[in-house]
């Protein structure tokens, strides 16, 4: 016969982990915004080569660019959006195999595609932060399943603090890593330089 007053397992309390799944979802989601920029800037480098045209093969390349580089922003819109990414498991998969060709191109780099190493690299890197966070969180929600921690709502409103800091430390780790490969791109060897955005000549009506 039970004891007295004894209904049930008593509920585990939230651990650090629980408290940090929204920050570490808003992590993801920056980094899936930066390696889909990156991208993009390896698509138009492709694109916009000014020596030669392209060959069928950059053509290719530069096409599929350009679509991964959309699909992960449209990507980490929906994952924001409703807090579990759009492919379900198989974006794991998918991430893997950007992964390895972004580290391919880097190791098979020729030296018409060598100025965008380093663009490659911080696009390898954003894709393995994605992979991590992604699989952070599956682990933090199965052991929050199992101990019984409650519901997402409950993790997601503790420690406000907390979720700025993670945030504000991973919006920094990810324009570090992604900003050294944009500004390696075609687009940001010739992007203006701040400050000089109003003056269209060295004569223009925007010069003061």
């Amino acid at each position: 016969m039970a004891a007295s007053g004894m209904t049930g397992p008593a509920p585990v309390a939230d651990g650090p982990a629980s408290h940090a799944i929204p920050a570490v979802r808003l992590v993801a989601g920056f980094a899936g915004f930066g390696a889909g920029s990156v991208n993009l800037a390896i698509a138009s480098s492709i694109f916009a080569a000014a020596t030669r045209p392209p060959e069928p093969v950059e053509l290719l390349a530069g096409a599929a660019a350009g679509l991964w580089g959309t699909a992960l922003l449209a990507g980490a819109i929906v994952f924001l959006a409703k807090d579990r990414p759009p492919g379900g498991r198989r974006e794991g998969y998918v991430l893997a195999a950007a992964a390895a060709v972004h580290l391919a191109a880097i190791a098979f780099a020729v030296p018409r595609t060598s100025s965008l190493n380093l663009t490659q690299l911080s696009a390898f890197l954003l894709t393995l932060m994605i992979l991590a966070s992604f699989g952070w969180l599956r682990r933090a929600e199965a052991r929050k399943e199992s101990g019984r921690q409650g519901s997402r709502a409950t993790a997601a409103s503790g420690r406000p603090g907390q979720l700025l800091l993670g945030a504000f430390a991973g919006a920094l780790l990810v324009a570090g890593i992604a900003t050294p490969g944009l500004a390696a791109s075609t687009a940001g060897q010739y992007a203006v330089p701040h400050g000089e955005h109003g003056n269209l000549a060295p004569a223009g009506h925007h010069q003061r």
